[in-house]
This record gives structure tokens, sequence and C-alpha cells, in this order.
């Protein structure tokens, strides 16, 4: 399925997109989650800085 979302993501000279996934600590139970966002390649870096 990863490929579909990447090869609707590139489309002619439209913003380019990234999917970045990340795995997030729950507090309460200590287990790991994975969050998945789709942003534009400049944001990247913010968007995997942040915490959640």
């Amino acid at each position: 399925m990863a490929k579909k979302v990447v090869a609707t993501l590139k489309k002619g000279d439209a913003v380019k997109f990234i999917k970045v996934i990340r795995a997030v600590k729950s507090p309460k139970t200590g287990a790991y989650t994975f969050k998945e966002e789709i942003v534009q390649e400049s944001l990247a870096e913010e968007v995997l800085n942040k915490k959640d």
C-alpha cells in the first residue's frame, strides 16, 4: 500500500509531499504506537522533532 501513497504524492510540479512514520511512547502504558502523517518535504524535520 505504501507504493500507492508514494506514487500519488509525486504529481508533476506540485509541492513535494512525504509520508512520515514515527514511534510515540504512550505515557500511560509505556507501549509504542506509530503515527503516520503526510507532510510537505520542507516541514519533515519540524514534524519529526516535535514532541507529542
